[in-house]
C-alpha cells in the first residue's frame, strides 16, 4: 500500500471515531438526568468528536494552510463552547431560568 493510501485510511477511521463521539454526546444529552451532565456530556464528547473529524480532515489534505485554517476553527469551536456551556451553566447555579423547576 502506498503512503496516500494509508493516510486515507487513517484519515477514514478518524472521521469514523469523530462521529461516533458526537453521536455519544447526543446519546448522553437526551438520556442524562441532569442539566450539568448534559452539558459535560456534550461539550467533551463534541470537541473530541470535532477535533478528530478535523484531524481526518487535515490528513486527507496535508496542506499547511489547510491544516491551520482547521485548527483555528477547531479552537474557536472550543471557546465558543465552553463559553455558551460555562453561560448556562452559571444560570442555572443562579436559578433564574424560565426551565427551572
Amino acid at each position: 500500500m502506498s503512503t496516500e493510501t494509508i493516510l486515507h485510511l487513517i484519515a477514514a477511521v478518524s472521521v469514523t471515531l469523530g462521529a461516533a463521539f458526537f453521536f455519544a454526546g447526543t446519546i448522553g444529552l437526551l438520556r442524562l438526568p441532569d442539566l450539568f451532565s448534559r452539558l459535560h456530556a456534550l461539550t467533551k464528547a463534541d470537541n473530541l468528536g470535532l477535533g478528530l473529524i478535523m484531524l481526518g480532515l487535515i490528513l486527507y489534505k496535508p496542506d499547511l494552510f489547510y491544516a491551520v485554517k482547521l485548527v483555528l476553527l477547531w479552537v474557536l469551536v472550543m471557546v465558543s463552547g465552553a463559553t455558551g456551556a460555562h453561560l448556562i451553566a452559571k444560570r442555572a447555579l443562579r436559578g433564574d431560568g424560565e426551565d427551572m423547576q
